[in-house]
C-alpha cells in the first residue's frame, strides 16, 4: 500500500524485507540539455539509485529524480477511459562533469556528450497509436505496421553524435478493443508500462548510441503523458510544480522556456515547447498568446548568440497536410497545415519571415510524413519528420503547383515529400552547409537535401543497382 503525497499522489512505501525489487536497469541514457550541460538518466526497479563511475573513478550514487508513485487519473485526461498512472520505477540522474569523457553504470557504458555535433539523427512521432476517442488502434504487435523498433535499430547504425526526438513519444492512451489481434495485450495509459512498451524498449539501441535532445509534443502535454515526460526525459530538474500532477500548475508546466544546444562553433539547435499549441488562431487576450510571445522573444535572444540556428518545435508553421483519404494517390492537393495557434503569435511578432533573424531551418514533427521545402521568400527552410512509427496519415502532395504558399507570403521554391516510414540525418559539411538525408525504415537513403543559407535543395537518391 502507499501513502498520500502532494497533490493526491500515492507514493509507494518501501518494499518489505525479502521483497526487494530487481536491481536491473529498465533504461539508461543521456539527455543533452541547454548549453553544454548533459544529464545521465537511469530508470530502475531497485530500491535505491545505482552508482555511476565517470572516467573509471570511484562510483558515486546517482540522485533521485522522481520516486515511485501511483498518480490518480486527471479529471481532464484526454481520454474518458483514463486510469491511475502507475510509475513503479525509480528515476535517477547525475550531471555529466565538464571534464569527464566516459561513464558507466553497473558496468554498462553511457553515451558521452560530444564536443562538436557533426552528425545528428532525427526521429519524431514514434509511438503506437491507441486512442478510443478516434477509434484509432494501430497494430502495435506488427513490426510492419508499427516499425519504430526497426527505425531505432537502423538509426543507431548511422553512428550519430546526438539524436533529436521532435516529440509525440507516447501514444498508448486507451485499452485495445477485445478481439483486436493487432494490439492485443498492449499496455496502455500514462504509466511506466506504456512508456516502456512505446519507447524505452524499442528505442534501446538508439538510446545507447548517443545523447538525446527531447522536444516536447502534444502527446506529452500535461493532460496526456506529461507526468512521464517530466519524470523520465525532460531536460530540466524535476519539481512537483512542473510534474503535471496538479492541473492548477499547467499554465507554467505546459509552456517551458526555450533553450539552445550548441552544434558547433557557428550553429545551435533551439528547442521550443509547443505541446499545448492550438489548431485554432488565438488572440492577445488568450493566456497562451502571452506565453508563446514571451518564449518567441526568448528565441530571438538565443538566436543572436550564434551565426546560424536550427529551430525545433513539434508543431510545424510551414507545411502541407497529407491527404487523409484511405489509399489516396492524389498528389495535387496542397492544403496548408501550419499550426494556427503558433502562427497567430509568430506572424504578429515576426511578420516578415515568421522566425527571428538567424533561424536558417525549422525542424518539426506532428504530421506523420516527411516534407522538406525551401522558399524564394525570406522564410527559413522547413522540414517535417513525423514519420518514424506512429500511424501514417495519408499521402502528402508529392509535387506542388507553381506559386504554392503554406502561409501567405511564404513562396515555395523547392519541395520534396514522402509518406512512408523512416528517419533522417543531418551532416555538417566542410563547406558549412548541412546535408539532410531521409532514410527508409531499413536505413536505405531515399532523399538528400542540401541546407545552406536558409534554403533547401532536395533530390531523390537513385536505388543501388543489384
Amino acid at each position: 500500500m502507499g501513502c498520500a503525497g502532494p497533490s493526491g499522489v500515492l507514493v509507494n512505501a518501501p518494499a518489505a524485507a525479502g521483497a526487494a525489487r530487481s536491481p536491473a536497469l529498465e533504461a539508461l541514457f543521456t539527455v543533452q540539455a541547454e548549453g553544454q550541460r548533459a544529464v545521465v538518466r537511469a530508470i530502475t526497479r531497485a530500491n535505491a539509485c545505482p552508482a555511476i563511475a565517470f572516467d573509471g573513478q570511484v562510483p558515486q550514487a546517482m540522485q533521485v529524480r522522481a520516486a515511485p508513485a501511483t498518480v490518480p487519473a486527471r479529471s481532464d485526461a484526454a481520454q474518458k477511459d483514463a486510469k491511475p498512472s502507475v510509475f513503479d520505477v525509480l528515476t535517477c540522474e547525475a550531471t555529466w562533469p565538464a571534464s569527464a569523457r566516459s561513464a558507466s553504470v553497473g558496468g554498462v557504458a553511457v553515451p558521452a556528450p560530444r564536443a562538436e555535433l557533426r552528425r545528428i539523427t532525427v526521429v519524431a512521432d514514434t509511438g503506437c497509436r491507441m486512442k478510443a476517442s478516434e477509434d484509432a488502434f494501430q497494430a502495435c504487435n506488427d513490426a510492419q505496421k508499427w516499425p519504430w523498433a526497426q527505425v531505432a535499430q537502423s538509426a543507431a547504425l548511422t553512428r550519430p553524435d546526438v539524436v533529436i526526438h521532435i516529440g509525440d513519444i507516447h501514444y498508448r492512451e486507451s485499452p485495445c478493443p477485445a478481439g483486436n489481434a493487432g494490439c492485443a495485450g498492449a499496455p496502455w495509459g500514462y504509466g511506466f508500462d506504456a512508456w516502456q512498451a512505446d519507447f524505452f524498449v524499442p528505442a534501446k539501441p538508439l538510446l545507447a548510441a548517443a545523447p538525446w535532445v527531447f522536444v516536447r509534443g502534444n502527446h506529452e502535454s500535461c493532460f496526456r503523458a506529461g507526468q512521464g515526460w517530466f519524470r523520465f526525459i525532460d531536460a530540466q530538474p524535476w519539481s512537483e510544480a512542473r510534474s503535471c500532477n496538479n492541473p492548477a500548475n499547467d499554465a507554467d508546466a505546459d509552456y517551458a522556456a526555450p533553450y539552445a544546444v550548441p552544434l558547433g562553433l557557428n550553429t545551435q539547435l533551439i528547442v521550443f515547447d509547443s505541446s499545448k499549441a492550438s489548431g485554432k488562431a488565438i488572440g492577445p487576450q488568450d493566456p497562451a498568446y502571452a506565453k508563446y510571445a514571451a518564449n518567441l522573444r526568448a528565441v530571438e535572444a538565443l538566436a543572436a548568440q550564434k551565426p546560424e540556428s536550427f529551430f525545433s518545435s513539434h508543431h510545424p508553421l510551414l507545411a502541407f497536410a497529407p491527404n487523409k483519404a484511405e489509399g489516396s494517390k492524389n498528389t495535387k492537393v496542397a492544403k496548408p497545415a501550419g499550426t494556427a495557434g503558433l502562427l497567430s503569435v509568430f506572424s504578429a511578432l515576426q511578420p516578415t519571415r515568421l522566425f527571428p533573424a538567424g533561424i536558417s531551418t525549422a525542424l518539426h514533427g506532428h504530421l506523420h510524413v516527411f516534407e522538406a521545402m525551401g522558399f524564394s521568400s525570406a522564410h527559413p527552410a522547413s522540414v517535417v519528420l513525423g514519420n518514424s512509427g506512429s500511424s501514417n496519415e495519408g499521402a502528402p502532395p508529392l509535387a506542388l503547383p507553381a506559386g504554392s504558399e503554406p502561409f501567405p507570403g511564404a513562396l515555395v521554391e523547392d519541395y520534396a515529400a514522402r509518406a512512408e516510414y523512416g528517419f533522417a540525418t543531418l551532416d555538417h559539411q566542410s563547406s558549412g552547409a548541412w546535408l539532410l538525408t531521409e532514410y527508409s525504415v531499413q536505413g536505405v537513403p531515399v532523399i538528400a537535401c542540401t541546407l545552406v543559407g536558409g534554403k533547401s535543395r532536395c533530390n531523390a537518391i537513385a536505388p543501388l543497382a543489384k
